[in-house]
């Protein structure tokens, strides 16, 4: 599936331009998992933000964890997108974590969708406030990358961290009733040292 990645690495540079950085981690088991950084460059006004992108989560389709036998060909694919204001915390720290997450559909047989909560059970980076995301729609930041049939589109998911506090409320709640208490509050998702929203 190596020219999946290609497909997919140029897509990335064209939302997001060259990366200045990446970390390869491979579990046992598993496919090699990159994550890329990048500072600028892209589309849009970038200033002052950092994204953190998945690269390898897309060589195999996501299968349904109760299905007999994976699809090798068929089912979702996806990457993930994590962007924060750069300088604030030692945010490269989680390009391992990231890595971790990305890989949890091919250890853990989950299928990473909209409206999930994935934890790593540690700070995302040192000093950070969340151990957990949210996965939000995609589409906004890079653009779904179409492939030859019978592959399903490889979809580009954004994360946005959460406060055990947050991840706790959203169970009960759900991701839309979660996102909605954020913007009515004007949080500021990108904040890497952000404090929790209220949830009275």
């Amino acid at each position: 599936m190596a020219e999946v990645l290609a497909l997919v690495e140029a897509r990335l540079i064209t939302a997001l331009g060259e990366p200045d950085a990446r970390a390869a981690v491979t579990f046992l088991g598993t496919d090699r998992i990159e994550v890329l950084r990048f500072t600028g460059g892209g589309s849009g006004d970038d200033g002052g933000l950092v994204r953190y992108a998945s690269l390898g989560m897309s060589s195999s389709p996501m299968s349904d964890p109760t299905a007999a036998l994976a699809d090798p060909v068929k089912g979702p694919r996806a990457e993930l997108v994590l962007t924060v204001r750069a300088g604030l915390a030692d945010t490269d720290k989680v390009l391992r974590p990231l890595a971790v997450l990305a890989a949890s559909p091919q250890v853990e047989g989950v299928v990473v969708a909209p409206g999930a909560s994935l934890d790593v059970g540690e700070p995302l980076w040192p000093g950070a406030p969340f151990t957990s995301v949210l996965v939000a729609e995609p589409g906004g930041l890079v653009e779904d990358l179409e492939l030859d049939h019978p592959l399903d589109p490889v979809r580009f998911l954004p994360l946005l961290p959460m406060t055990q506090n947050e991840a706790a409320w959203k169970r009960v709640h759900g991701a839309a009733a979660l996102q909605e208490k954020w913007l009515n509050s004007g949080t500021d998702l990108r904040d890497p040292l952000r404090r929790p929203v209220a949830l009275d």
